[in-house]
């Protein structure tokens, strides 16, 4: 029993290192979810989608873009349309992700006639969280009408990993458990 114990013990540290000592300054593709929260204009609710991009290039310090040169791909479904990276107005300049220390602020992303994601429109180099309808490519027949928010999608290896040890917990307190009722 004893053994047991320090077997599962072991493991579940063996896990914990792997997964704290994984390299962090190793490039990964990275993966958001995000949703458009639309509260007002002609088409309110909620639409969904998805972004990805290589980090290796990231230095992870002031304000920094990402673009498609940077594997940059957008999966996006509004009002029954699903459109990608290269629906932007300027596509191969756009669209971009931008980011502060590190942390992702968010898309800029231009679709003529329908929306355009972004900080604000005084700025439209710079991603954001808001959400405006366009009649144009004329950023002056932009309206503000919701709001993005993005949720990073954990790695797989981390979900594993927790699974893993949650796993071997719960064995081991099980196995305590009936240990005691057992003497």
């Amino acid at each position: 029993m004893k053994f047991a114990q320090n077997l599962g013990i072991a493991a579940v540290t063996a896990i914990s290192v792997a997964v704290v000592g994984a390299n962090p300054t190793q490039a990964a593709v990275i993966n958001y979810d995000f949703i458009v929260n639309a509260i007002s204009g002609d088409n309110p609710g909620q639409y969904y989608g998805s972004l990805s991009y290589d980090d290796s290039t990231l230095i992870k310090t002031g304000e920094e873009t990402l673009g498609t040169n940077n594997g940059l791909t957008i999966g996006f479904n509004y009002l029954g349309n699903d459109y990608t990276e290269r629906d932007d107005l300027d596509y191969d300049s756009f669209p971009v992700i931008s980011f502060q220390d590190g942390k992702l602020s968010g898309l800029s992303y231009l679709v003529e006639d329908q929306f355009f994601i972004s900080n604000n429109l005084e700025d439209p180099d710079v991603g954001g969280a808001n959400f405006y309808s366009i009649v144009s490519a004329d950023l002056t027949s932009a309206t503000q009408v919701g709001s993005v928010t993005y949720s990073k999608v954990p790695e797989p290896m981390t979900v594993s990993g927790t699974l893993v040890a949650g796993t071997i917990g719960m064995w081991l307190k099980r196995k305590k458990k009936a240990s005691t009722v057992a003497k």
